[in-house]
Parts: C-alpha cells; structure tokens; sequence
C-alpha cells in the first residue's frame, strides 16, 4: 500500500486547488444500485461511494487551478468524463422549466450578454428552448447566447473551460450517460423563494415522470436542501431513496430544520427519509452526530472542497461515513484503493438487515502520519 503523501495546509491555501501529488490509499468498493419488482426502495451501499461533484467536478471560475476550469460542469460531456475513474455516482442539479422540462443547471438565474449588458433570467421562467439557446449550441461549430456566471460575492464572470458543452435536460442524461453511474439527482431550489405544496409537487411530478421513463435500472437517489421538497418527494415515491442535504449550521436560515445536523436527523426520522448529505466542515465540527446519525439507521455523505483533500476523505472513512462528493474526481477516485474488499453477494444493505461486509485488509499507516491526519483537519477548517 502507497504510504501517505502529506498535504501540508500552506500548499492549499485557498481549498480551491490541490497538489498534484496529493495521495493516499483510501478504500473503494463499487456500489450498484436497483429497485424491485414491486417498486419499493432496495439500494445496496458498500463502504464507502465517491460521487461525482457536477460530473467530473463544479466550475470554478476565479480559481487559479486549471482542474476547476477543465470541464464544463453539469453537462453529458462532464458526466463521461467522471465515467472513465471507478466512481459509483455523478451528482448534478435539477429545476424545471415553465413548461414543465426538467432540465440541469445550478443556478438560480442564466446570465447572457445582449448589446453590451448583462441579461438576468430566472430559469424556471423559461421555456426549454429558451433554456437550451444560451452556450455553445448541439450542431457542432454554434453558439447561443454566451453565458456569464454571478459569485456569491457579486463578482461577474464569462463562463470560459477547456472543454465547453450545450446545457442538457435530465432525459437526456438518461439516454446518454455511461449506464455505470448512478444519478444524485439534487432537487434544486431558491432559498429566497416560498413554495407551495402545489408548486412543489408540480415541479417534483415533472421529474419524477422522467425518471420513471428513462432510468430502466440505473441507480438513482434524490436530494435537496428544501425540506419540504425532500419530504414531497418521499411521500410521492417509494422507489428511490431520498436524503436531505444541509451544511449543518455553517448558515442559519429561519428555517430551523436546515440549522444543524440534529435536526436533519429528525427531518429524516420524521418522514422516513433515508440519509443525509452534510457539509464536511459541519460533521467534523461535530463529529458526535455520526454516531447519533448511524443509531437513526440513516446514511451519511458529505460534500464540500475539504472532500477534494485525499486526507481528509480518509479520515472520513476512519469514521464510518459512507461517501463523499468531490470535485477532482480524478485525483481522489485514484487514491481510492480496495482496503475493504466485499464477496459477491455480500454487500451491506443500507436499508435492510440482511448482508454482510467483510473487511479483509487495513491500511498502514505510522503514529507520525496518524497524527498529522489528526492535526490537518482543524487546521484546513479554519480556511475561509
């Protein structure tokens, strides 16, 4: 086994780029993901996923690291590429159109620029055409509307990458993704928008309708950082499993139930939701909940730029966390190696009784370099 290379926190300065020789020997166990015949949810879960964040990882525009600029996020391009390392899933965001499309994007809003100004449309107030008009176009050589890209701190970028592609809609995804993966599909809402039920359930039925068309056995789990969206979804379905997704306290919202991990542990104990996928700085800033998490029977992920840290991914193995989200998909899949090998037909059922993991080899590691793991994550946490 590749003895640990350290990530030392001056060589990350901004958790937005990674040494290229970061590694570590993590474990990895492929996971496959069905439904039964009679359409209730049977997901079978190893010991550890790495998912896909976006695809191949999320854009990041103002980073210095070209890895972060490679792809464009979010696109059937993406999704391949993040088919080609031994990852078991691609995480990407869905919303709905006015015409009831649903279609894969992050954010909110769509920037272009028409006659010298930046033009801001919220996508669900588009139609699908509308949608698929921005970005570089399906007939090669075409290009629609140039897109930009807000910050959170209002800065305003041309979404420039390596490798553009056209936006794309989650049938699409369904038709044209390597069937090896499976799909995170994350509920996107606006957290400055009130929902109703009925809005709700009109743009959850939407998706729900697309994945029942088109995912013929792909394993499928959805999440969302709405509460209701994710309690809608689980009352109107039992054949996928359902997380909720929160970054646990690191933001308060007037919604108590998106404030801290406890919380999310009741969401999900309350309407029979299967997991939760928290921000990786909330479960290390609180690492007693994941013993209170796994004593609910729920799963545990996370994501977050900490997870593009090899380190600080295995720490979360050590700890019994079932997987992370990462952007360099490349970087940590590679560094994922078979510490826990599981026989043919023993998988671990995460949402039954039955089976069994074997653990058949650890990794080896010195009192040195067990104690710069421990002493690298309060550290890397403090970043900004």
């Amino acid at each position: 086994m590749a003895a640990l290379q350290a990530v030392h926190v001056c060589d990350v300065p901004n958790l937005d780029q990674v040494p290229e020789n970061a590694a570590l020997a993590l474990c990895y166990s492929r996971f496959r993901a069905g439904v039964n015949g009679e359409e209730t949810c049977k997901c079978k879960i190893s010991k550890f996923l790495v998912m896909g964040h976006r695809g191949s990882g999320m854009n990041m525009l103002q980073s210095s690291d070209p890895r972060m600029k490679s792809i464009k996020e979010n696109s059937l391009l993406s999704f391949n590429e993040a088919a080609k390392f031994p990852i078991d899933f691609v995480e990407f965001d869905v919303q709905v159109t006015k015409d009831d499309y649903p279609v894969i994007y992050h954010d909110n809003f769509i920037l272009h620029e028409q006659n010298g100004a930046i033009v801001e449309n919220r996508l669900t107030e588009l139609t699908l055409a509308e949608f698929l008009s921005h970005g570089p176009q399906k007939v090669p050589g075409t290009m629609g509307k140039p897109l930009f890209r807000r910050l959170k701190d209002g800065r305003i970028f041309e979404w420039k990458v390596e490798k553009d592609a056209p936006l794309c809609t989650l049938e699409e995804a369904f038709q044209n993704v390597d069937r090896s993966l499976g799909f995170n599909i994350e509920l996107k809402f606006d957290d400055l928008v009130v929902y109703t039920e009925d809005e709700l359930s009109r743009i959850l039925k939407a998706i729900l309708k697309v994945v029942f068309e088109h995912a013929k056995g792909r394993g499928v789990v959805f999440s969302s950082f709405q509460p209701d969206a994710a309690r809608l979804i689980r009352k109107l379905q039992s054949t996928y499993p359902v997380y909720f997704l929160t970054n646990g306290g690191s933001e308060i919202y007037t919604d108590v139930r998106r404030n801290s991990l406890d919380a999310a542990i009741k969401l999900c104990l309350d309407n029979g939701l299967h997991g939760i996928v928290s921000e990786v700085k909330a479960v290390f800033r609180n690492p007693g909940a994941v013993a209170r998490i796994k004593e609910s029977k729920l799963s545990l992920i996370t994501y977050g730029q900490l997870n593009n840290v090899p380190e600080v991914v295995y720490m979360q193995y050590l700890m019994g966390i079932e997987g992370v989200i990462v952007d360099l998909v490349k970087e940590i899949s590679e560094t994922i190696s078979d510490v826990t090998r599981v026989e043919e037909g023993e998988e671990d059922s995460l949402y039954g009784d039955n089976g069994k993991t074997q653990a058949k080899a650890k990794p080896q590691f010195s009192s040195d370099e067990l104690s710069f793991l421990m002493k690298l994550i309060p550290e890397l946490m403090v970043q900004p």
